[in-house]
């Protein structure tokens, strides 16, 4: 197939111009057919896990779970900002179990994440932590709390900022996009 014949065919069927045709015939195997992640509107990855799908509220160019091996329970609901990139095997956790009863989940305020940020292979964001604008998440970081001034780069665990970024190369970048 040429490239000229692969950009039409993804246009005429809304495919992302960065994933291959391939991975919408596998998306199509695994959530139409196979019924994994059926309920979920977009494209995943058919190695990924999206519970809840209808509980999460995506921004521009958004696509959680598009990546290999992420795992997403949206029981209490995530917020995921415009432009914001999920790497491969990242885990959004937005429920927790009753210390006593661990058949119950508690109600605990959704995940937020900001719009522009990265979270790296491997990074764990727990129940109602919140991740303003440009924060970058740290391949296999564990979030525990919320960091809500955003423009920094947190790693570790318990994750913590380890550099902040420059606001008005930000701001101006996301200017650009628009």
């Amino acid at each position: 197939m040429s490239k000229d014949s692969s950009y039409d065919l993804k246009s005429l069927f809304r495919m992302r111009k960065e994933m291959s045709v391939g991975y919408y015939l596998t998306d199509f195997l695994f959530r139409r057919i196979l019924r994994q992640n059926a309920a979920v509107k977009w494209a995943v990855h058919h190695t990924s896990t999206v519970h809840v799908p209808n509980k999460i509220t995506r921004g521009k160019n958004v696509f959680p779970g598009d990546s290999p091996g992420v795992y997403i329970n949206a029981v209490n609901g995530i917020v995921i900002g415009d432009y914001t990139n999920i790497g491969p095997n990242v885990g959004l956790v937005s429920a927790n179990h009753d210390l006593v009863n661990n058949d119950m989940h508690v109600a605990v305020p959704p995940i937020e994440i900001g719009r522009y940020c990265w979270l790296g292979m491997g990074a764990v964001v727990l129940p109602g932590v919140k991740l303003a604008d440009f924060t970058i998440v740290g391949a296999g970081a564990i979030v525990t709390k919320s960091f809500t001034e955003g423009y920094c780069v947190i790693a570790g665990n318990p994750a913590r900022i380890i550099k902040y970024l420059n606001k008005d190369e930000c701001d101006a970048f996301a200017k650009s996009r628009k």
